[in-house]
């Protein structure tokens, strides 16, 4: 009893129910609905956008690849079978270069996290910076670097042509391996990181006084351990490179990836259908991944939290492989640094290639002529940022929170475009928002939609996270009191997710700020942003205009991380000085 109110336990397996006892279940579920009108009022508007922005366009993406003007044709998808280059060569070189990103992006990722946490190397806040500074850059930033460095007249090919006569080009496979490598290993370390330190230090302590070494303690009993953040980090990193438009339309040359030739299909050959079945080709194995990363950790388990005390020595790495290790983590941040610097150095220039005398004259450029599109990428950002950070716990309150018929498939098909490669979302938005009753296109309305529901499922996930934190009985007793849902959501649970929902909405403005891939498709001559103005001085040859734009976003992905900074801080003591 709670509250005057009986509450039965949950079934630990629904699937256990007879067929009467689910329809009861439902029936109950259905009769809470309609006494709390504010709660059936607020599933009807999330389950409608849910289905209006995420679902829809996915719909509209697969009915133009097989009914093109009304149509069922299937051409080119039978092309494609029949091994059609323009379709096969694509398709396997995306997978190809999703394969060697995963790969390498996973050691680079677990070489830090390694070095961090179980190694403790010297520097190691220092390295933890390096390694997540790719993250609040736009990612194809690395592909301009390696234009400046690697380029035709990039200044090591200068330097090395100079010297021994010898001239490569970076642009093809070998510089997005290199690229997307650099981009996006911080994915894989900020998820390694956490799985190595969560390891519990005894079993090594165990095999240790078993006699093995350490390597071999390595091999059996850390590597093993580690196994579901490896394998998650390898999935997670294909997928991204699958999904990556950036770095493969500045340094790709004749390398076509899915991304690209999508894209292509559509701006270039105004070729809608081939530019839709591409983007199904692209959606599948990102789709399949998805889903086996989630079974495959699901059916794993390996716990090394007991509960029991932890050594607080650490045995993991000797002396010698420690200092290996700092000469590793060295050189990898030396190669960052230098990317960047470039990039940084190159905004400088009048004209990278032919006159690299130092001037401000991108600058002006970029806060005179690029003004609009500056205050653009701002001004939608910063309006998506609060939307999505909201919305997105409340979807995660409504699927961990309450029960309802349903649940599951909310939960699924909200977070369904973190599977969606943004090219193809972007597409999708095109088909789904061209025509009445919700025409869009060509509005700052487009844009904002793609910001919110590209990003929400991030939003999702922290926020089932933090209210995991939070002791049901809280918000369960605010409905024993009479409150409804809106006042339970807005009073009690806000307020106590309200620090690291600011957090969460720091990343969720950077990645708006540093998109690219899905806001392609949909920008317009009036709502233009700061990416596609740097995308397309790349495209015009512009580089040093184009490491202007760079130096800017990453200025303001900065700025707003430390104001939101500064806010949670502030919160955060206000709080603790009401809890004194």
């Amino acid at each position: 009893m709670w509250g005057g109110k009986l509450r039965l336990p949950p079934t630990s397996d629904p699937g256990s129910l007879t067929m009467r006892e689910r329809i009861g279940r439902t029936g109950g579920e259905l009769r809470r609905l309609a006494h709390d009108r504010g709660l059936l009022l607020v599933l009807v508007v999330v389950v409608a956008l849910v289905a209006t922005f995420v679902v829809f366009p996915l719909f509209q993406v697969f009915r133009e690849s097989i009914f093109p003007r009304g149509q069922f044709d299937a051409t080119h998808f039978v092309r494609f079978f029949q091994g059609a280059p323009f379709l096969i060569t694509p398709f396997f070189n995306s997978l190809i270069l999703g394969g060697l990103v995963a790969l390498t992006g996973t050691v680079v990722g677990f070489t830090f996290a390694f070095a961090i946490a179980r190694a403790n190397v010297p520097g190691s806040r220092v390295f933890r910076w390096i390694a997540t500074l790719p993250m609040i850059s736009p990612p194809f930033i690395m592909a301009l670097a390696a234009i400046l460095l690697l380029g035709n007249r990039g200044m090591i090919t200068q330097v090395i042509h100079n010297v021994f006569g010898v001239r490569w080009s970076i642009y093809g496979l070998p510089g997005l391996v290199l690229t997307q490598t650099l981009a996006y290993f911080p994915v894989a370390f900020m998820a390694l990181e956490g799985v190595l330190r969560a390891i519990d230090r005894s079993t090594e302590e165990a095999a240790f006084d078993l006699g093995a070494s350490k390597l071999r303690t390595f091999v059996k009993v850390t590597l093993p351990l580690a196994a579901p953040g490896i394998g998650a980090a390898l999935l997670l990193l294909f997928v991204i490179s699958l999904g990556d438009f950036g770095n493969p339309i500045v340094i790709g040359g004749r390398f076509q990836v899915l991304t690209v030739q999508a894209y292509l299909a559509i701006t270039g050959r105004y070729n809608m259908p081939l530019g839709a079945t591409l983007a199904i080709l692209l959606l599948v194995p990102t789709a399949l991944v998805f889903i086996v990363q989630r079974y495959w950790l699901s059916r794993r388990s390996h716990v090394t939290v007991t509960g029991r005390p932890t050594p607080s020595t650490a045995h993991a790495s000797g002396p010698l492989l420690r200092w290996v290790l700092f000469g590793v983590l060295c050189f990898l941040s030396g190669v960052i640094l230098l990317f960047y610097g470039m990039v940084v150095y190159g905004a400088f220039t009048h004209l990278w290639g032919v006159n690299h005398a130092l001037t401000m004259d991108n600058f002006r450029y970029v806060f005179s002529v690029g003004r609009r599109y500056f205050m653009n990428t701002v001004q939608l950002a910063a309006i998506a940022t609060p939307i999505g950070g909201i919305l997105g716990i409340l979807i995660a309150f409504l699927v961990t929170r309450k029960r309802f018929p349903g649940r599951k498939t909310l939960d699924f098909l909200s977070m369904m475009n973190f599977a969606v490669p943004g090219i193809v979302v972007g597409i999708g938005y095109l088909l789904a928002f061209n025509a009445p009753p919700l025409r869009l296109t060509g509005t700052a309305a487009i844009i904002l939609a793609v910001f919110v529901f590209q990003r929400m499922p991030v939003a999702i996930r922290d926020g089932a996270a933090m209210l995991q934190q939070v002791d049901a009985a809280i918000d369960e007793s605010a409905s024993d009191l009479g409150a409804g849902f809106m006042r339970t959501f807005g009073r009690i649970v806000l307020p106590l997710v309200a620090p690291a929902m600011f957090s969460g909405m720091a990343y969720m403005f950077a990645t708006c700020v540093t998109s690219i891939s899905a806001v392609v498709m949909v920008v317009s001559a009036r709502w233009q942003l700061m990416t596609v103005a740097l995308l397309n001085d790349v495209d015009n040859a512009q580089l040093s205009r184009a490491a202007a734009w760079g130096v800017v976003i990453i200025a303001v992905v900065l700025a707003a991380i430390f104001v939101l900074d500064v806010l949670v801080s502030r919160l955060l003591s206000r709080r603790g000085s009401h809890g004194r």
